[in-house]
Protein backbone atom coordinates (compact mmCIF):
# COMPACT_ATOMS: atom_id res chain seq x y z
CA UNK A 1 0.00 0.00 0.00
CA UNK A 2 2.36 2.45 1.09
CA UNK A 3 4.62 1.58 -2.09
CA UNK A 4 1.64 2.52 -4.21
CA UNK A 5 -0.06 5.39 -2.89
CA UNK A 6 1.67 9.10 -3.56
CA UNK A 7 0.82 12.20 -1.84
CA UNK A 8 -1.54 13.53 -4.89
CA UNK A 9 -3.75 10.32 -4.00
CA UNK A 10 -4.11 11.81 -0.52
CA UNK A 11 -4.69 15.08 -1.59
CA UNK A 12 -7.62 13.58 -3.92
CA UNK A 13 -9.26 11.82 -1.34
CA UNK A 14 -9.56 15.29 1.17
CA UNK A 15 -10.85 17.26 -2.31
CA UNK A 16 -13.45 14.38 -2.62
CA UNK A 17 -14.89 14.48 0.81
CA UNK A 18 -14.88 18.45 0.18
CA UNK A 19 -16.20 18.70 -2.90
CA UNK A 20 -18.70 15.30 -3.09
CA UNK A 21 -17.98 15.21 -6.95
CA UNK A 22 -14.91 14.06 -9.05
CA UNK A 23 -15.06 17.26 -11.48
CA UNK A 24 -14.75 19.71 -8.26
CA UNK A 25 -12.18 17.56 -6.51
CA UNK A 26 -10.49 17.57 -9.61
CA UNK A 27 -10.33 21.04 -10.04
CA UNK A 28 -8.88 21.65 -6.16
CA UNK A 29 -6.03 19.61 -7.01
CA UNK A 30 -5.11 20.46 -10.79
CA UNK A 31 -6.33 17.46 -12.32
CA UNK A 32 -8.44 16.32 -15.21
CA UNK A 33 -11.39 14.04 -14.32
CA UNK A 34 -10.15 11.43 -16.39
CA UNK A 35 -6.75 11.49 -14.34
CA UNK A 36 -9.13 12.02 -11.22
CA UNK A 37 -11.32 9.00 -11.69
CA UNK A 38 -7.93 6.90 -12.87
CA UNK A 39 -5.89 8.40 -9.22
CA UNK A 40 -9.20 7.52 -7.18
CA UNK A 41 -9.20 3.48 -9.34
CA UNK A 42 -5.11 3.51 -7.97
CA UNK A 43 -6.51 4.52 -4.64
CA UNK A 44 -9.02 1.65 -4.02
CA UNK A 45 -6.98 -1.09 -6.14
CA UNK A 46 -4.29 0.20 -3.48
CA UNK A 47 -6.58 -0.50 -0.74
CA UNK A 48 -8.42 -3.51 -1.86
CA UNK A 49 -11.36 -1.98 -1.24
CA UNK A 50 -14.63 0.14 -2.63
CA UNK A 51 -14.05 3.74 -0.90
CA UNK A 52 -17.18 5.88 -1.93
CA UNK A 53 -20.72 5.22 -3.40
CA UNK A 54 -22.29 7.13 -5.40
CA UNK A 55 -25.59 8.53 -5.52
CA UNK A 56 -27.85 11.77 -6.77
CA UNK A 57 -25.53 14.01 -4.82
CA UNK A 58 -22.07 12.90 -6.07
CA UNK A 59 -19.79 10.62 -4.08
CA UNK A 60 -20.09 10.18 -0.70
CA UNK A 61 -17.36 8.17 0.86
CA UNK A 62 -18.38 4.67 2.76
CA UNK A 63 -17.06 4.17 6.53
CA UNK A 64 -14.10 2.57 5.49
CA UNK A 65 -13.43 5.66 3.11
CA UNK A 66 -14.11 7.98 5.88
CA UNK A 67 -11.06 6.31 7.50
CA UNK A 68 -9.04 6.68 4.90
CA UNK A 69 -9.70 10.32 4.84
CA UNK A 70 -8.99 10.66 8.30
CA UNK A 71 -5.62 9.64 7.58
CA UNK A 72 -4.85 10.99 4.38
CA UNK A 73 -5.45 14.55 6.31
CA UNK A 74 -3.38 13.60 9.27
CA UNK A 75 -0.36 12.94 6.17
CA UNK A 76 -1.37 16.12 4.93
CA UNK A 77 -1.37 18.12 7.89
CA UNK A 78 2.42 16.24 8.81
CA UNK A 79 3.69 17.36 5.43
CA UNK A 80 2.30 21.04 6.48
CA UNK A 81 3.83 20.34 9.61
CA UNK A 82 6.95 19.47 8.23
CA UNK A 83 7.66 21.95 6.18
CA UNK A 84 6.77 24.85 8.92
CA UNK A 85 9.35 23.53 10.95
CA UNK A 86 11.62 23.08 8.45
CA UNK A 87 11.47 26.79 7.87
CA UNK A 88 11.33 27.78 11.49
CA UNK A 89 14.73 25.49 12.02
CA UNK A 90 16.63 26.91 8.41
CA UNK A 91 15.47 30.88 9.62
CA UNK A 92 16.10 30.22 13.49
CA UNK A 93 12.68 31.49 14.30
CA UNK A 94 8.82 30.62 14.10
CA UNK A 95 7.09 27.42 13.59
CA UNK A 96 3.27 26.98 13.50
CA UNK A 97 1.02 25.60 16.26
CA UNK A 98 -2.93 25.17 15.85
CA UNK A 99 -4.56 24.63 19.09
CA UNK A 100 -8.24 24.29 20.37
CA UNK A 101 -9.96 24.97 23.66
CA UNK A 102 -13.56 24.81 25.30
CA UNK A 103 -14.66 28.26 27.05
CA UNK A 104 -13.34 27.81 30.17
CA UNK A 105 -9.82 27.34 29.32
CA UNK A 106 -9.78 30.16 26.89
CA UNK A 107 -7.90 32.84 29.77
CA UNK A 108 -5.41 30.37 30.98
CA UNK A 109 -4.75 29.29 27.21
CA UNK A 110 -4.57 32.90 26.15
CA UNK A 111 -2.47 33.84 28.99
CA UNK A 112 0.34 30.94 28.18
CA UNK A 113 -0.15 31.83 24.33
CA UNK A 114 0.45 35.80 24.68
CA UNK A 115 4.16 34.66 26.68
CA UNK A 116 5.02 32.01 23.53
CA UNK A 117 4.03 34.76 21.12
CA UNK A 118 6.50 37.35 23.38
CA UNK A 119 9.36 34.46 22.79
CA UNK A 120 8.84 33.37 19.67
CA UNK A 121 7.15 36.30 17.35
CA UNK A 122 7.43 35.00 14.07
CA UNK A 123 5.25 31.80 15.39
CA UNK A 124 2.17 31.31 13.18
CA UNK A 125 -0.84 30.04 15.71
CA UNK A 126 -4.45 28.76 14.78
CA UNK A 127 -6.89 28.94 17.24
CA UNK A 128 -10.59 27.06 17.45
CA UNK A 129 -12.90 27.39 20.57
CA UNK A 130 -15.38 24.70 20.09
CA UNK A 131 -17.03 21.83 22.47
CA UNK A 132 -15.21 19.31 23.65
CA UNK A 133 -16.37 16.40 21.12
CA UNK A 134 -15.62 19.00 18.27
CA UNK A 135 -12.23 19.57 19.31
CA UNK A 136 -11.45 15.70 20.01
CA UNK A 137 -12.65 15.04 16.37
CA UNK A 138 -10.44 17.69 14.99
CA UNK A 139 -7.48 16.19 16.90
CA UNK A 140 -8.44 12.85 15.78
CA UNK A 141 -7.92 14.37 12.06
CA UNK A 142 -4.83 15.65 12.70
CA UNK A 143 -5.94 19.37 12.52
CA UNK A 144 -5.18 20.71 16.00
CA UNK A 145 -1.39 19.63 17.41
CA UNK A 146 -3.37 19.92 21.11
CA UNK A 147 -6.61 20.79 22.56
CA UNK A 148 -7.42 22.14 25.68
CA UNK A 149 -10.51 20.05 26.35
CA UNK A 150 -12.49 17.15 28.17
CA UNK A 151 -11.99 13.29 27.18
CA UNK A 152 -14.69 11.97 29.05
CA UNK A 153 -17.21 12.87 26.34
CA UNK A 154 -15.19 10.42 24.15
CA UNK A 155 -15.95 6.91 23.37
CA UNK A 156 -12.42 6.27 23.43
CA UNK A 157 -10.83 8.48 26.02
CA UNK A 158 -7.28 5.97 26.09
CA UNK A 159 -6.70 6.66 22.56
CA UNK A 160 -5.40 10.09 23.63
CA UNK A 161 -2.29 11.42 25.61
CA UNK A 162 -3.78 13.94 28.56
CA UNK A 163 -2.33 15.98 30.83
CA UNK A 164 -5.04 17.61 33.64
CA UNK A 165 -5.10 21.47 33.68
CA UNK A 166 -7.55 22.55 35.98
CA UNK A 167 -10.33 21.80 37.66
CA UNK A 168 -13.14 23.93 36.68
CA UNK A 169 -15.07 25.91 38.99
CA UNK A 170 -18.30 27.81 37.53
CA UNK A 171 -20.56 30.05 38.39
CA UNK A 172 -23.31 32.25 37.43
CA UNK A 173 -23.35 35.74 35.75
CA UNK A 174 -25.81 38.21 34.63
CA UNK A 175 -25.05 41.86 33.02
CA UNK A 176 -24.98 44.75 35.76
CA UNK A 177 -28.37 45.69 34.88
CA UNK A 178 -29.73 42.33 35.57
CA UNK A 179 -32.59 42.22 38.82
CA UNK A 180 -30.87 40.54 40.56
CA UNK A 181 -27.28 41.98 40.03
CA UNK A 182 -27.21 43.77 43.35
CA UNK A 183 -28.50 41.43 45.55
CA UNK A 184 -25.84 40.67 48.20
CA UNK A 185 -27.15 37.13 48.62
CA UNK A 186 -28.93 35.03 45.38
CA UNK A 187 -29.68 31.65 45.35
CA UNK A 188 -30.45 29.26 42.76
CA UNK A 189 -34.43 29.42 42.66
CA UNK A 190 -33.89 33.62 42.59
CA UNK A 191 -32.75 33.43 39.01
CA UNK A 192 -34.77 29.89 37.53
CA UNK A 193 -37.39 31.71 35.90
CA UNK A 194 -35.22 33.91 33.78
CA UNK A 195 -33.69 33.15 30.61
CA UNK A 196 -30.51 30.97 30.57
CA UNK A 197 -27.25 31.04 28.52
CA UNK A 198 -26.05 27.29 28.14
CA UNK A 199 -24.04 24.67 26.47
CA UNK A 200 -25.81 22.16 23.97
CA UNK A 201 -27.52 18.72 25.76
CA UNK A 202 -25.31 16.16 26.90
CA UNK A 203 -22.49 18.68 27.07
CA UNK A 204 -20.56 18.10 30.55
CA UNK A 205 -21.46 22.23 32.30
CA UNK A 206 -25.20 21.42 30.86
CA UNK A 207 -25.23 18.28 32.39
CA UNK A 208 -24.01 20.02 35.13
CA UNK A 209 -26.58 22.68 35.82
CA UNK A 210 -29.40 19.99 35.10
CA UNK A 211 -28.07 18.32 38.05
CA UNK A 212 -27.75 21.35 40.31
CA UNK A 213 -31.89 22.38 39.30
CA UNK A 214 -32.72 18.68 40.09
CA UNK A 215 -31.20 18.62 43.71
CA UNK A 216 -32.93 22.12 44.54
CA UNK A 217 -35.93 20.57 43.43
CA UNK A 218 -36.41 23.19 40.83
CA UNK A 219 -37.51 22.83 37.35
CA UNK A 220 -34.72 23.28 34.38
CA UNK A 221 -35.39 26.59 31.99
CA UNK A 222 -37.21 26.02 28.61
CA UNK A 223 -36.78 29.62 27.96
CA UNK A 224 -32.84 28.19 26.70
CA UNK A 225 -29.88 30.10 24.48
CA UNK A 226 -27.58 27.34 23.25
CA UNK A 227 -23.73 28.66 22.57
CA UNK A 228 -20.21 27.75 23.11
CA UNK A 229 -19.57 31.11 21.79
CA UNK A 230 -18.11 33.47 24.89
CA UNK A 231 -18.15 36.40 22.38
CA UNK A 232 -22.28 35.03 21.88
CA UNK A 233 -22.39 34.83 25.64
CA UNK A 234 -21.33 38.08 26.57
CA UNK A 235 -23.17 40.04 23.87
CA UNK A 236 -26.70 38.27 24.37
CA UNK A 237 -25.93 39.78 28.40
CA UNK A 238 -25.57 43.14 27.15
CA UNK A 239 -28.19 43.58 24.46
CA UNK A 240 -30.80 41.41 27.13
CA UNK A 241 -30.57 42.07 30.71
CA UNK A 242 -32.80 39.70 31.81
CA UNK A 243 -30.15 36.85 30.81
CA UNK A 244 -28.76 34.46 32.95
CA UNK A 245 -24.70 32.54 32.10
CA UNK A 246 -23.58 29.85 33.49
CA UNK A 247 -19.53 30.09 32.91
CA UNK A 248 -16.51 28.84 33.82
CA UNK A 249 -15.70 31.41 37.07
CA UNK A 250 -12.21 32.02 35.03
CA UNK A 251 -14.48 33.60 31.70
CA UNK A 252 -16.47 35.05 34.29
CA UNK A 253 -14.06 37.05 36.17
CA UNK A 254 -12.76 38.38 32.83
CA UNK A 255 -16.13 39.67 31.85
CA UNK A 256 -16.49 41.24 35.26
CA UNK A 257 -13.81 42.73 34.05
CA UNK A 258 -15.39 45.17 32.26
CA UNK A 259 -18.01 46.21 34.58
CA UNK A 260 -21.13 44.93 31.97
CA UNK A 261 -20.97 41.58 34.09
CA UNK A 262 -21.55 40.98 37.50
CA UNK A 263 -20.69 36.94 39.12
CA UNK A 264 -23.92 36.09 41.43
CA UNK A 265 -22.68 35.21 44.98
CA UNK A 266 -24.47 31.74 44.03
CA UNK A 267 -22.72 28.73 45.98
CA UNK A 268 -23.37 25.79 43.27
CA UNK A 269 -23.46 22.00 44.84
CA UNK A 270 -21.98 20.21 42.30
CA UNK A 271 -18.32 20.14 40.61
CA UNK A 272 -17.46 20.73 36.92
CA UNK A 273 -14.69 18.23 35.56
CA UNK A 274 -11.29 19.34 35.03
CA UNK A 275 -10.36 19.96 31.53
CA UNK A 276 -6.97 18.67 30.00
CA UNK A 277 -4.37 19.21 27.90
CA UNK A 278 -4.84 16.53 25.03
CA UNK A 279 -2.57 15.03 21.97
CA UNK A 280 -2.40 12.55 19.79
CA UNK A 281 -1.39 9.56 20.95
CA UNK A 282 0.77 8.86 18.15
CA UNK A 283 2.44 11.79 17.53
CA UNK A 284 5.15 12.97 19.23
CA UNK A 285 5.67 16.67 20.54
CA UNK A 286 6.96 19.59 18.20
CA UNK A 287 9.52 21.47 19.84
CA UNK A 288 6.23 25.03 20.00
CA UNK A 289 4.09 22.13 20.99
CA UNK A 290 6.46 22.00 24.01
CA UNK A 291 6.81 25.46 24.14
CA UNK A 292 3.22 25.82 24.73
CA UNK A 293 2.72 23.27 27.14
CA UNK A 294 5.44 24.69 28.68
CA UNK A 295 4.16 28.07 29.45
CA UNK A 296 0.47 26.45 30.07
CA UNK A 297 2.46 24.63 32.88
CA UNK A 298 3.77 28.21 34.42
CA UNK A 299 0.33 29.56 33.99
CA UNK A 300 -1.08 26.88 35.63
CA UNK A 301 0.96 27.47 38.86
CA UNK A 302 0.42 31.05 39.10
CA UNK A 303 -2.69 30.62 39.15
CA UNK A 304 -2.67 27.95 42.03
CA UNK A 305 -0.88 30.42 43.56
CA UNK A 306 -3.00 33.32 43.39
CA UNK A 307 -5.81 31.22 44.35
CA UNK A 308 -4.25 30.50 47.35
CA UNK A 309 -3.27 33.67 48.05
CA UNK A 310 -6.81 35.14 47.39
CA UNK A 311 -8.45 32.67 49.78
CA UNK A 312 -8.30 33.40 54.01
CA UNK A 313 -6.96 31.17 56.03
Amino acid sequence: MAARLRLRHFRLLIALEDHGSIQKAADAVALTQPGATKALQEIEAAMGEQLFVRNYRGLEPNELGHCVIRYARMVMMDMQHLRDEMKAVLEGVGGRLSIGMIMGAVPLAMQSLSRLLHKQPQLSVQVHEDTSARLLHLIDDGRLDIAICRTSVSHRPEQYHTLKVKDEQLCIAVSVQHPCAKLSAVTLEDVADYPWIVCSANMPMRRLLEREFNEYGLQFPTNLVETTSAFATMSLMRHSHQMVALLSTDVGNFFSQSAAVRVLPVTLRTRSEPYMLVTRWDRQPSPVMRMFIEQLSDAKLESQASMSVSIPA
